[in-house]
């Protein structure tokens, strides 16, 4: 059984930054892709970016390029979620997840608890 525990999460003031943490456990070996998902009120999930073992990322979200960097640490079993310059449009519940791989569209077996993001001055 994998475990995925985000935390990181809070109020910022647009402009601001945040990084997410996701704690891995288990049977990890089995999943090379760790990403970030997002669900923002009223709307669907997405899918923020991702991240292989080998540490190659995806970033599946066109809006966070250049301001969201993914990263991980295989010796803490860390996946991290740089945020820089945060909109509003951030707000959300930002969750990690475990699939196959990074290749979309991505089969995702796996979710952490979610951290809430929200963005408001």
């Amino acid at each position: 059984q994998l475990q995925l525990v985000e935390s990181g999460g809070g109020l910022v003031q647009p402009g601001g930054s945040l990084r997410l943490s996701c704690a891995v456990s288990g049977f990890a070996e089995d999943y090379d892709g760790i990403a970030w998902f997002r669900q923002a009120p009223g709307k669907e999930r997405e899918g923020v970016s991702c991240i292989e073992n080998s540490g190659v990322s995806r970033m599946l979200l066109d809006s966070a390029k250049g301001r969201f960097t993914i990263s991980r640490d295989n010796a803490k079993n860390m996946v991290y979620l740089q945020m820089n310059s945060l909109k509003p449009e951030d707000t959300a519940v930002y969750y990690c997840v475990a699939s196959f791989d990074c290749v979309p569209p991505m089969v995702v077996d796996y979710w952490g608890q979610g951290t809430v993001v929200t963005v408001s001055s």
